[in-house]
């Protein structure tokens, strides 16, 4: 019996859990030398020690470990997962979840390494191409899987051909930084033919945690014991380092918005993804706040079509942390805006995500909880996500 049984949901943020190798296949091989020589990906590799991944691949061919799969589709996180890494497992996680589709991102790939801000441009290009390759590869097997694709804003034509080949790969979505790209801002116009081809394809533009500028180490210094993470280790966050998560996003999102990008292309939909919803109607607040405070002197808000909420509401989408009181957000920002999200198969999206969404939901209006377990989702991901998988019958009728 599916986990969800009597609604129609789609799953805004899953993800793969990469084994070490698995770039190479698809990386440019005259650059791959220069991959694999880089700190952090020794560090992806080798931790906590080499060899780590041998122990995960002999335990999902066991049949008696992927016979318990079923009973443990929640329980089972990371590489323990089914479905985590091997592709041809991922359609029956799909079915035991039972979501009518799935957004997929990248885990050992978040960031793309570090190298859009290394200088190394052709390496940067180099990772997002083979990790576009891996993902629309790994998608493949089934429809309902929704690959991601990584657009590294660092250079305008390279940015362009990135997405091009993403979009012509059958990439879903194009994903991008939140924090500022070096040199020029994400809303700079030379990157308008980027935001035209998505539109013209019907996908939409995404952000994702682990792309944001990340907190100053020097709030670690406390003078205290270093905190763990909930991973047991210091590199995930903890209740500091989790604070400014959405900043990075607030500020690329006002600038694309108060630059006229969206209005520029009024069918383009972006999405937020695992960076949280708190801050979502502050946020929409002070935007209005700065457009009335600057409309006099400033020509570029004079051409907007609406006030930033509204385009807010009109295209931009944000799936909350099921730890986050979704009804209060809803209700604070509109209906329009909110998406579930399962985070499989990590361990932040936790054992039962519909019970922690569905008790802050409870006062919810029906509309506005169809909007937020499938509604808002199908009109972020447009022509992403085939029209017969939208509102499947056999998910829908529940």
């Amino acid at each position: 019996m599916p986990y969800v049984q009597d609604r129609l949901v789609h799953d805004a943020d899953s993800h793969l859990m990469e084994l070490p190798d698995c770039l190479d296949p698809w990386f440019d091989p005259r650059l791959r030398d220069a991959y694999h020589a880089l700190p952090i990906f020794h560090h992806k590799t080798t931790s906590p020690h080499p060899g780590w991944d041998q122990p995960f691949r002999r335990k999902h061919d066991d049949r008696e470990f992927i016979a318990g799969a079923a009973e443990n589709i929640l329980l089972r996180k990371n590489y323990d997962a089914l479905g985590s890494f091997r592709k041809q497992d991922r359609p029956s996680a799909v079915d035991l979840l039972g979501f009518a589709s799935q957004l997929v991102f990248t885990t050992f790939c978040l960031s793309n390494f570090g190298l859009d801000e290394s200088g190394e441009v052709d390496l940067c290009y180099a990772a997002a191409q083979a990790h576009n390759r891996m993902m629309t590869d790994f998608c493949l097997v089934d429809r309902r899987l929704l690959a991601t694709a990584y657009v590294p804003l660092v250079d305008f034509a390279r940015a362009e051909a990135t997405a091009a080949e993403a979009i012509e790969l059958g990439a879903k979505a194009l994903m991008i930084a939140s924090r500022c790209p070096p040199g020029h801002s994400a809303s700079h116009i030379a990157f308008d033919p980027i935001w035209a081809r998505a539109q013209e394809a019907g996908i939409p533009i995404l952000f994702h945690v682990g792309g944001e500028e990340k907190i100053k180490a020097d709030y670690f210094e406390n003078g205290l014991p270093r905190v763990k993470d909930f991973h047991g280790g210091e590199e995930n966050f903890t209740s500091v380092s989790y604070m400014p998560i959405p900043h990075s996003v607030m500020q690329t999102l006002a600038a694309l918005i108060i630059d006229g990008v969206l209005d520029r292309f009024p069918r383009l939909k972006f999405g937020a993804i695992e960076l949280g919803a708190s801050w979502l109607p502050g946020w929409m607040r002070s935007m209005d706040s700065a457009h009335m405070a600057f409309y006099k002197n400033e020509e570029r808000l004079h051409r907007l079509s609406a006030k930033p909420s509204e385009i807010v509401r009109r295209q931009v989408r944000v799936t909350p942390y099921p730890h986050e009181d979704c009804g209060w957000i809803i209700r604070q920002s509109g209906e329009e805006i909110c998406l579930f999200s399962s985070d499989y198969p990590h361990v932040e999206g936790g054992r039962n995500p519909l019970k922690r969404f569905g008790d802050s939901l409870r006062d919810t209006p029906k509309p506005a909880l169809d909007r937020f377990y499938a509604e808002n989702f199908i009109d972020l991901m447009g022509e992403g996500l085939a029209a017969d998988l939208r509102r499947p019958a056999h998910l829908a009728a529940a």
